[in-house]
């Protein structure tokens, strides 16, 4: 199924971004992303939009499928826009992963569509997105987004056939890129906003999305594993585990 083509320069004049740079194939966005951080040269915000990836990441040592006529990106900025403080780190995420739900939700009206902390976007028990956060030494950042939007499931490798999901398997419509990217991008410029003037509201909308309250889950961070019952997001991005020494607070980590 051959892959829809991304009008870029509306990208540009309807979004917040400043450059496009669209491939029909690319080992990673993030990756080219991180390289184009390093020369300089790049005017911000940039976007890189890859129709295929080969070497797509996710967290730790996992890789995202991204099958032709998926949505693969990565966003370049500067994180001075919203200030320096780290705290505000764990919300970055967040903020991408709800406008990633709030993208998709108008096209699943039948669909529940919601947040797995830290980073993915669930339809119905499966991942439809996911986002990958890499922070940068100068405070620049890398926000990578990977969403399945018209790819098949049965191009996707075995063992995600059962556990992902796509546009086109929720609906049997095929979604145009351009104006799904347009949307997405523009949720993204206000959750961009909100980390600056007002982070909790990106909490607040977060654990509104939050799909895992009341769920076990176990956390793996650094050579601690923990499990307890899932409480939802707190106002500073934490995730909240009630467990059986107390509660416990999550900024980052794996769930197992």
């Amino acid at each position: 199924m051959p892959a829809d083509l991304l009008d870029t320069d509306l990208l540009v004049q309807q979004t917040f971004v400043a450059q496009v740079e669209h491939h029909a194939r690319l080992g990673s966005t993030n990756d080219r992303a991180r390289r184009c951080a390093l020369e300089g040269t790049a005017a911000l915000p940039l976007l890189i939009v890859a129709d295929e990836q080969t070497a797509g990441r996710g967290r730790g040592t996992n890789r995202w499928w991204t099958g032709l006529g998926s949505l693969a990106c990565s966003l370049l900025l500067d994180a001075h826009d919203w200030g320096n403080d780290r705290r505000r780190s764990p919300l970055v995420a967040l903020a991408a992963g709800v406008a990633i739900a709030k993208t998709a939700r108008p096209l699943l009206p039948s669909h529940t569509v919601g947040l797995h902390w830290p980073n993915d976007v669930f339809v119905e028990g499966r991942k439809l997105a996911g986002v990958l956060v890499e922070v940068l030494s100068d405070r620049r950042l890398v926000m990578g987004i990977g969403m399945n939007v018209n790819n098949p499931l049965r191009d996707a490798p075995p063992q995600l056939q059962t556990s992902a999901t796509t546009l086109w398997e929720l609906t049997g419509i095929r979604h145009q890129r351009t104006p799904i990217l347009v949307a997405l991008l523009g949720h993204l410029a206000k959750g961009i906003a909100r980390l600056a003037s007002a982070p909790e509201q990106i909490a607040a909308e977060a654990n509104g999305l939050c799909l895992q309250h009341g769920q076990p889950l176990t956390v793996q961070w650094g050579r601690r594993v923990v499990s307890g019952r899932c409480q939802g997001i707190a106002s500073d991005g934490a995730l909240l585990l009630d467990t059986p020494q107390g509660r416990e607070r999550f900024y980052s980590g794996v769930l197992r």
